[in-house]
């Protein structure tokens, strides 16, 4: 129980930071960029979406956890289910910092395999989904969702036309300085970011909580010596892939396990599997796909992941053995934590604040249920 705790709580530290990254990532996309340029970049019929999604992705420096608000975010902006799914693998998997150390600690040639695999296998299993699932435009939410507005019980009662109140403007010196006080609306602009945020963080509350204690579970189960006597060949991916789906671990952080692991003796391409289906699966991850895009998605979702991490495993050790390609390795003396100690636990407990939160009014509203009382009624 006492390795369990200390398991959650690492895996806790590492996630709060990029999460808390992802979710201002998603409230920045929200405000700043329009929503018509994601839905024509993003949207439509096609394999085009899906490219564009992934290379996108690509070099931003967001892991399993924090992919999954930004990913939702442009989701709700008009982007195809296929589109977000590339975006969903491709960008964890990949991240301009994990490539740069996965030259340092695993070489050229995984620094290479790694990426184009990436890309590949997340445009690959975004088409399936278009192809299969259908590329539907979502509702595009609104600024002020109908949820948050205040709604009245009764359909034919309609509430009293409030009145506008008329702007006034100061001229001084025969010039209007009107003009100047139609600029940025930052209260405005602060509003919808924040309302953006809770409205992700809600929604994923539930299911990054389960991921992460599934995830410490795991990890408690599983050691990284365990992992490496498994060997090399194809039973050796399947079981990365097993291990890869449930746990939660990022890009970054999977390389120093990686370098460890080659050095154990496993071969490149099943070290390539462990690099492309950790970051990009995780139980919680899976949760919110499966609540946001739907079962199937989820399904093709998994599949083209695992299917699409074994293929290129298999294909890398067999070209290394067929062209007798060396890899390069350099394991680091010490990797240790990458983010300093109170930015994480900063992280972690605002996060951890939120969604205590978060369950007090999920109970509160699970009580007045219990009680329906309708406004509604003759005299």
């Amino acid at each position: 129980m006492r390795e369990f705790l200390n398991q959650l709580l690492q895996v806790s530290l590492d996630a709060a930071p990029w999460l808390l990254l992802g979710l201002i990532v998603a409230g920045l996309i929200k405000v700043l960029i329009p929503t018509r340029w994601l839905n024509r970049w993003l949207g439509g019929k096609g394999i085009r979406p899906m490219v564009n999604a992934a290379l996108l992705g690509t070099p931003l420096p967001l892991c399993s956890c924090s992919v999954v608000p930004v990913a939702l975010s442009i989701r709700r902006s008009g982007a195809s289910k296929g589109a977000t799914t590339s975006f969903l693998i491709a960008t964890p998997e990949n991240g301009a910092d994990s490539i740069a150390l996965s030259y340092a600690l695993l070489g050229p040639v995984l620094m290479v395999a790694r990426p184009i695999a990436a890309i590949v296998i997340a445009i690959a299993t975004g088409f399936s989904v278009s192809m299969f699932v259908g590329d539907d435009s979502p509702a595009i939410e609104s600024d002020a969702p109908e949820s948050d507005k205040p709604q009245s019980c009764c359909e034919d009662q309609k509430p009293e036309p409030v009145p506008t109140p008329k702007k006034s403007c100061c001229c001084s010196g025969g010039k209007s300085t009107c003009a100047t006080r139609k600029g940025i609306n930052w209260r405005q602009i602060i509003g919808e970011f924040k309302g953006a945020v809770m409205r992700l963080f809600d929604d994923i509350a539930f299911w990054l909580a389960m991921g992460l204690v599934l995830a410490a579970l795991i990890n408690t189960l599983v050691s990284e010596g365990q992992i490496a006597s498994w060997g090399s060949g194809l039973p050796a991916m399947v079981m990365m892939v097993l291990v890869g789906i449930p746990m939660y671990i990022c890009a970054t952080s999977s390389t120093p396990v990686a370098a460890s692991l080659l050095i154990a003796g496993v071969s490149p391409g099943t070290v390539l599997v462990f690099l492309l289906a950790g970051p990009a699966t995780n139980l919680g991850t899976m949760g919110i796909i499966r609540k946001e895009l739907g079962m199937k998605t989820a399904s093709i979702y998994l599949t083209g992941v695992a299917v699409g991490a074994i293929a290129f495993g298999m294909l890398l050790d067999q070209c290394i053995t067929q062209f007798e390609i060396g890899t390069l390795t350099q394991h680091a003396h010490e990797h240790g934590q990458m983010l300093p100690d109170g930015l994480s636990y900063g992280a972690m407990l605002l996060l951890g604040l939120g969604m205590l939160i978060k369950a007090i009014k999920f109970t509160r509203q699970r009580l007045t249920r219990k009680r329906p009382t309708s406004c509604c009624h003759s005299k």
